[in-house]
């Protein structure tokens, strides 16, 4: 059968992340993401099949986009460090308010318990890591870190971090997510970035 056209798939996968955040596992239908794009139920089921089956397609987009991201935010920051604070931001900018984080947290704890969702989650978790783990390596390579830097377990903990800083800014709810999750990540990175020289200091 041929695919109705008019609206991408990722048009649609995009307004589904959107649906989620706002209504939460229970509320999550094929009809409410429609609405969203200006179709009709029955177009996403020939599309989708199921809200499974739509719910599978947005893991892979994700999959594909953790692996893109670091790529298009090195492009624009002058430095690795910079491009990391970009890409560990963005990868929470879905979840402005503490309820659209619980609700993203809800459908992460769904994958978990799922096979096929799990092992998509599992590949954005690599993917997220391999992306941080490179600007580290690039920021260390550059001077931006200190000689020695265990750049493999330091990326873990900006992994750990990003999601911590999520949980504790729900439950305090005070300033924004990318606030919190900034200082967290500057405090994280502080311990390992060399002192600046004497001459900047000085014409600073």
């Amino acid at each position: 059968m041929a695919r109705p056209r008019g609206v991408e798939d990722a048009v649609i996968l995009r307004a589904a992340a959107e649906v989620m955040g706002r209504v939460g596992p229970g509320g999550l239908t094929l009809a409410a993401v429609a609405r969203e794009v200006g179709l009709v139920p029955g177009t996403l089921v020939q599309r989708f099949g199921s809200k499974r089956g739509l719910l599978l397609a947005l893991a892979d987009q994700s999959a594909r986009d953790a692996s893109e991201m670091a790529g298009r935010v090195r492009q624009s920051h002058g430095s690795a460090l910079g491009a990391l604070a970009a890409l560990v931001l963005e990868s929470v900018g879905e979840m402005g308010t503490p309820e659209t984080f619980a609700n993203h947290l809800a459908f992460l704890c769904m994958d978990l318990t799922d096979p096929q969702l799990y092992e998509r989650a599992l590949a954005v978790h690599h993917a997220q890591k391999r992306a941080i783990e490179d600007l580290l390596a690039e920021a260390a390579a550059a001077g931006e870190l200190r000689a020695g830097t265990d750049v493999a377990a330091l990326a873990g903990t900006v992994q750990a971090i990003t999601a911590g800083a999520g949980l504790t800014w729900a439950l305090e709810r005070r300033g924004t997510l990318a606030h919190r999750l900034r200082r967290e990540l500057d405090t994280v990175l502080s311990a390992n970035i060399p002192p600046r020289p004497t001459r900047d200091l000085e014409q600073s």
